[in-house]
């Protein structure tokens, strides 16, 4: 998928919204857990419930290589089931990759090809040579971890060297690696303050926002701060909607949240 083709979705539904799907069976309908595939069945449903109003899916991969095969399986139906079904939907695999140069060619091979889906998540921290492979494949976008919102953030990202943030040092640096207009950034919604400052690096690229909700981040802080004249935002909801019920109205249940906070969008986007 295009950057323009995610900005036409974005019209088009009035929604930047983006859905994670974290998939804990600790925490899913226990119905489910009779199904053969509880994982995808719950996945299926929720996304069925909820693509009207979002224009993002986010598995988090971790939650299925948690499960081993079983739950491996579950992650390629479920990538498989959005690309026939909603193809216009973008899809990010939450997969925080990033190693040496030829590992990192076979992380992009199984994730943006044989998977196909449309982004990964990926940490800089290994450089240039870590991160060139994912930005090679055409029509494929790299979600670089940028500013994060968990309290370890603060360890390394914040760190001043030589007058200027890291974080600041990893925006600016990785615009100047080949294909780096197929980049995204991750920044997390608890850190709306430091939007103004990313803005002026990096002003028209998409930036993939967690913790809105559940982890504090507040979405009209988010979009006054971050919004571009594309809207530039995928404002990402995991908990908040697709654990909202643990019964067998959670599809249900899920659609309302996802609504409600497409309606707020939606009203953002008309001022």
């Amino acid at each position: 998928m295009t950057q323009n083709q995610l900005i036409s979705e974005i019209k088009k539904k009035k929604s930047f919204l983006c859905i994670g799907l974290d998939v804990d069976l600790k925490k899913i309908p226990s119905h489910l857990l009779q199904e053969e595939d509880p994982i995808f069945t719950f996945n299926k449903a929720i996304i069925d419930a909820t693509h009207q109003v979002c224009v993002a899916y986010k598995p988090n991969t971790a939650f299925y290589e948690a499960y081993g095969l079983k739950g491996w399986k579950a992650l390629e139906k479920t990538i498989k089931y959005l690309n026939e079904n909603y193809p216009d939907i973008f899809t990010i695999a939450d997969a925080k990759r990033g190693d040496i140069g030829n590992t990192s060619s076979m992380y992009a091979k199984a994730f943006l090809e044989d998977l196909a889906f449309d982004s990964i998540t990926v940490a800089p921290y290994m450089g240039k040579d870590s991160v060139e492979p994912f930005l090679a494949l055409e029509n494929k976008h790299t979600i670089l971890l940028a500013l994060t919102s968990n309290e370890g953030a603060f360890d390394f990202q914040t760190k001043t060297i030589e007058g200027k943030e890291l974080y600041k040092q990893v925006l600016e640096t990785s615009k100047t690696w080949n294909n780096s207009e197929n980049l995204m950034y991750v920044v997390g919604a608890t850190k709306a303050e430091y939007l103004v400052d990313i803005r002026k690096i990096i002003p028209d690229s998409f930036l993939l926002v967690p913790g809105v909700g559940a982890q504090g981040g507040n979405l009209q802080d988010v979009c006054k701060y971050g919004m571009n004249s594309s809207v530039g935002l995928l404002i990402n909801s995991s908990r908040g909607i697709i654990y909202a019920s643990n019964k067998e109205d959670f599809a249900h249940i899920a659609a309302q949240k996802a609504l409600e906070l497409q309606q707020e969008m939606e009203a953002i986007l008309s001022k």
